[in-house]
């Protein structure tokens, strides 16, 4: 058994903070296929100069297999990795704790399917890196909702749809 560190401090995300009850954790616990979210949670600082507004988002799917596949060459790209991973959660980001993209089972184990008006934007650094991400999800099967090209002014981007239906886009500010 390990002994976790008092997790009831103000300081610590509510999401940890529901773990406070326990104190230690079974060895097998801490052996997972990824980092857990306590890891995660644990190993980056809970105050910062910088407030995020998001931390992550989720994505459903139906086929985890295939849209892991699909998110991993994607995400990929945006040099992302998997930061969390269980039978029916991945969560890709640069680094823990920075924003991360996910792709989910449904809880309530109903089929999952896009909403309408959601949208996922990923900000890259460049008008070449919204085209050459949006050409990369089109290769990997995602469909075309609007080619990469100007939006208005200082404003480009590139839409398209993941093999589960869910819309994204690529854009670049400037």
């Amino acid at each position: 058994m390990r002994r976790l560190p008092d997790l009831r401090s103000a300081a610590i995300p509510a999401s940890v903070r529901r773990l406070a009850g326990a104190t230690e954790l079974p060895d097998s616990a801490w052996r997972l296929r990824s980092r857990s979210l306590l890891d995660v949670a644990l190993s980056r600082p809970f105050h910062t100069s910088e407030t995020r507004m998001v931390g992550y988002v989720t994505l459903g799917t139906n086929d985890i297999a295939a849209a892991a596949k699909f998110y991993d060459a994607l995400l990929g790209t945006l040099g992302a990795k998997r930061l969390m991973d269980s039978e029916r959660f991945i969560a890709w980001g640069p680094s823990p704790g920075a924003t991360m993209l996910a792709i989910i089972k449904p809880f309530d184990k109903q089929p999952a399917t896009p909403g309408n008006g959601v949208m996922v934007a990923l900000q890259v650094e460049s008008k070449a890196k919204v085209d050459a991400l949006y050409q990369k999800a089109l290769a990997l099967g995602a469909r075309d909702e609007g080619a990469a090209g100007p939006r208005g002014p200082g404003f480009y981007a590139g839409y398209f749809r993941d093999p589960d239906g869910n819309k994204l886009n690529a854009f670049f500010m400037g």
